[in-house]
């Protein structure tokens, strides 16, 4: 069964982006978001969830040196994460490392390449990276109630101001897939529901891995139960265009 284009009735409200620093635009779509909620004693790990093992195409977004996002290394020269993530300019990225701090490839960002119509960004690099990347699934990939996994370095509590609480290694979390739905930029998108974890602030642009291919790039939640992912799949021929992949 295939992912359904269907927009649930509540799937784009009380969501708010995952990035640290979004648009105004992304901002607007997500403009009935749930209050901040004040910190909690016991941050846990990605809200739940654990600590990734092995990922060599994570990649950590920086912009003007200050950690946003997530983000995936597709081709040599290419990174792939969520538009909301890349207007603050000066990019940056750690790549194929867990910890976000030390270790892998560092590279700059010389020029980004936004889908007009979802919430989805490609940035080319300065350099070209060795390694591992992350395989994009195809149409039929990801199915409803299937378990996936989702990745990113952002915030393990619900903490008000989640740039004071993201994790410095790469974290991992099981999610269930509800259906089809909207994202930021009412692009068309996969909608989840928390498993042993779900996503917050800085874990936008992340992946969601379904039997190891790529199916979605993080771009909204509402920290407790809900998240949405745009639809990789059902954006691979702009992907492809750009990107050759």
């Amino acid at each position: 069964m295939r992912i359904s284009r269907l927009v649930p009735a509540l799937a784009a409200t009380a969501m708010a982006v995952l990035g640290l620093a979004p648009t105004a635009a992304a901002q607007t779509a997500a403009s009935t978001a749930a209050p901040s909620v004040a910190a909690v004693d016991s941050p846990k790990p990605i809200i739940g969830g654990g600590y990734a093992s092995n990922a060599p195409w994570a990649a950590r977004l920086f912009s003007n040196g200050r950690q946003t996002c997530s983000a995936t290394i597709i081709a040599p020269t290419w990174i792939l994460t969520a538009k909301h993530c890349v207007s603050g300019g000066n990019l940056s990225f750690r790549i194929g490392s867990l910890d976000q701090t030390s270790g892998g490839t560092t590279a700059n960002g010389i020029s980004i390449r936004n889908h007009a119509g979802s919430d989805l960004s490609l940035v080319q690099l300065d350099r070209s990276v060795g390694g591992s990347y992350a395989r994009l699934g195809n149409p039929g990939s990801v199915s409803v109630n299937q378990t996936v996994q989702v990745y990113g370095w952002g915030a393990t509590s619900q903490c008000g101001s989640e740039i004071n609480c993201q994790s410095r290694l790469l974290k991992v979390a099981n999610v269930v897939v509800s259906g089809g739905c909207r994202d930021a930029y009412q692009g068309q998108a996969i909608c989840a529901r928390r498993g042993d974890g779900i996503t917050a602030g800085g874990d936008s642009g992340g992946p969601m891995m379904a039997n190891g291919v790529q199916v979605g790039v993080a771009s909204t939640s509402d920290r407790q139960t809900t998240t949405a992912y745009t639809n990789v799949t059902a954006y691979r021929s702009w992907i492809q265009s750009i990107a050759g992949v």
